[in-house]
């Protein structure tokens, strides 16, 4: 065989799929070098589906034995009906198509064996090639295919083939096709999905069976016509198939917002040295596909919610002009606080559009987000929740000498206040004031021990979140509450296997020191219930019934930018971020607590998350029945609704502390 034509031939063997190739047919003696085709790596979510492929092609290989037998039956039916009778070149099929071009009707001779050639070795057998052109080439292919029917059987040639051949949708082989387009292996395809598969190598963009069914339906009912006429099938079976709807799965089977997280997957995996582009790798991951689905749905639901609004000025999804992303962006994480597994991760609202992933990638500002930090640094330093501080006017000279005058987001300020109704009711002065008191130094320290890695500047504002952070960090710091002081640190990958099975990488759990006490993780995070039961994203419980503990805290930038929720269940830490890529208002009014919580409102309740269980206090912590209004402790003329159970660090409850915030702020003796 003439040098030039060996590399088409020694390919061959690298598409046999994973059982061990057969001899080839006695040769010259040369020596062979088998090359395995690179395949895909495949990620799995953490109930074994299939969330995503990691590879130029996307490709599983699967041996010709293993699929049903009108399979490749169906493909040699339309592409090749002589494909056990030539010898790599069908001399009949050439004449035929001699004449039939003679009469009008173009058409093509390549078999099987022909079509493999050039697949594997394009840069020796250009298919491209055309007309007088193509002259050459078609003869190059010719000696190839002989050559390679000489060294190969028909049934490692037929395997090869169908393992090679593109269906679409960077999708190579029947095995991807077969799984992206029916959710199911090949071995398992019906007789009318076989045809349907054996309908695309024609044509996969022109007869592709999800975006085209009407066009695949018609090919696929002739090549059926064909099995039938051939005798691979019997009439009434092709019958049977022919009235078969075509039938495919959304988004390939896989879910529509797992490639954000996919590239997590593969940036960690390759960072610590897995060669996970190459393919071949098995990669078994911590998301959820239910929770993964049901974030976005209600990311997409809820930005275009946003978008419909009255007052909405700014580009939306449905009317952005092509190649732009100047539309309204989310992103939404949520992470298993016992174990830090991310279930869920959206970066965006279009991946094709804007693969940067804003929960990872991006850098934002947490407005009153930020705020439990600053409260559970309070109560470390026992201020107790029913310490009473002004919402006020302020006025404070920072970074030589730059004043600095914090507002509320309504432009008022409503006197003396507990911590708990503060919080709830979101009102900076008094985070602001809080900051001070406990210094910015000892709630910036607080923030990196449970998880903030992004520099926190150390200047008032940043007590109402004017440091940006990153949205995965924020959330997975929110662990620590449901944890009672113990940060989870994010996983997402919990091992990765080679082609022959074998652990190349593995994470385990892995948690933080803890933050910060038990008690004092339980005070915040019962705080932070308020926020939902009768602060600010009160819209929450309009998709969780009342008997199920939530806990959270709703953020809002200067000139409404910027709008955050991240919230607590008792298996679940979520956080939702809106906003854009170039900051600029979203519109007048706009605030976590009206935007961002209703879409982690929708995200449980489509996700079965946040159904039950209830959070216990740890022992230790004193309670005392208070007054909702005055903070002090309730008495007989206290009217039931104004009731509540309060909870204490030992030594800070009512009667021990000698002392309010108001001394501890330099505000006179207690009234």
């Amino acid at each position: 065989m003439p040098a030039r034509f060996a590399p088409c031939v020694l390919l061959v063997p690298c598409l046999l799929g994973a059982q061990q190739p057969a001899t080839p047919k006695p040769s010259t003696g040369e020596a062979w070098q088998i090359t395995p085709l690179a395949q895909s790596s495949q990620v799995y979510a953490r109930d074994g589906s299939l969330i995503g492929e990691i590879g130029r092609q996307w490709r599983t290989s699967v041996p010709l034995s293993s699929l049903p037998r009108y399979l490749p039956q169906a493909v040699i039916a339309v592409e090749d009906r002589r494909f056990y009778q030539h010898d790599g070149v069908d001399l009949v099929g050439i004449a035929g198509a001699v004449k039939d071009n003679l009469m009008g009707d173009s058409r093509g001779a390549s078999t099987i064996t022909q079509q493999l050639v050039g697949n594997l070795h394009p840069d020796i057998v250009d298919r491209r090639e055309r007309g007088l052109a193509g002259v050459p080439r078609k003869l190059r292919e010719q000696r190839a295919a002989r050559e390679m029917e000489r060294r190969y059987t028909k049934e490692q040639i037929l395997e090869a083939y169908l393992n090679a051949i593109h269906f679409g949708r960077n999708w190579f082989g029947v095995e991807a096709a077969a799984r992206h387009y029916f959710g199911k292996s090949a071995t398992r395809v019906t007789l009318a999905e076989a045809a349907s598969l054996a309908a695309l190598p024609k044509g996969p963009a022109i007869y592709d069976p999800a975006r085209h069914p009407e066009r695949n339906r018609n090919r696929r009912n002739a090549i059926l016509d064909l099995m039938a006429a051939q005798g691979f099938i019997t009439r009434p079976q092709a019958a049977t198939a022919k009235a078969t709807p075509v039938t495919t799965i959304s988004n390939g089977g896989l879910p529509s917002s797992a490639p954000w997280f996919v590239d997590v997957v593969r940036t960690q995996l390759e960072r610590a040295g897995v060669p996970v582009g190459q393919g071949g790798f098995k990669v078994v991951t911590t998301l959820d596909p239910q929770l993964q689905n049901a974030a976005w749905v209600a990311l997409v639901e809820g930005t275009a919610a946003v978008e419909s609004r009255a007052g909405y000025r700014n580009p939306t999804y449905a009317k952005h002009p092509k190649g732009s992303t100047d539309y309204l962006q989310g992103m939404v994480v949520a992470i298993e606080p016992t174990s830090g597994d991310v279930r869920a991760l959206v970066g965006g609202r279009s991946y094709r559009e804007a693969p940067f992933n804003r929960a990872v990638n991006g850098v934002r500002q947490p407005g009153s987000a930020f705020k439990p930090f600053v409260y559970a640094r309070a109560i470390l330093d026992s201020i107790p929740a029913n310490a009473i501080v002004p919402d006020t006017s302020l006025e404070l000279a920072f970074d030589r000498g730059q004043l600095y005058r914090p507002r509320n987001a309504d432009g008022e300020f409503l006197g003396d206040l507990t911590l708990r109704e503060a919080l709830a009711r979101s009102r900076n002065p008094v985070a602001v004031q809080l900051w001070q008191r406990v210094t910015g130094d000892s709630v910036i320290a607080l923030a990196r021990r449970m998880g903030i890695r992004s520099y926190i500047a150390p200047w008032p504002s940043s007590a109402i979140g004017a440091s940006a952070v990153q949205p995965l960090d924020l959330v997975a710091a929110f662990t620590a509450f449901p944890n009672l002081g113990t940060p989870a640190e994010p996983r997402f990958i919990v091992r990765a296997e080679d082609a022959a099975g074998r652990v190349v990488f593995s994470q385990g759990v892995r948690t933080l020191p803890p933050a910060m006490t038990p008690e004092a993780a339980f005070i915040v995070r019962e705080l932070m219930r308020d926020v939902v039961d009768r602060g600010t994203a009160t819209v929450v419980r309009r998709y969780l019934p009342p008997t199920v503990p939530v806990a959270g805290k709703t953020g809002t930038t200067d000139d409404n930018t910027d709008v955050w929720f991240v919230g607590a269940t008792t298996d679940l830490v979520a956080g939702v971020w809106l906003g854009f890529d170039r900051p600029r208002s979203i519109m007048a009014g706009a605030a976590g607590g009206t935007l961002a919580a209703p879409i982690f409102g929708q995200m449980l309740a489509r996700s079965g998350y946040g159904r039950t269980g209830e959070w216990t206090a740890p022992p230790g912590l004193v309670t005392a029945e208070l007054d909702r209004v005055t903070g002090k402790l309730a008495e007989a003329a206290t009217p039931p609704e104004r009731r509540y159970l309060e909870y204490f660090l030992p030594g800070t409850e009512p009667g021990a502390l000698r002392v309010d915030a108001r001394r501890l702020f330099g505000w006179g003796p207690i009234p």
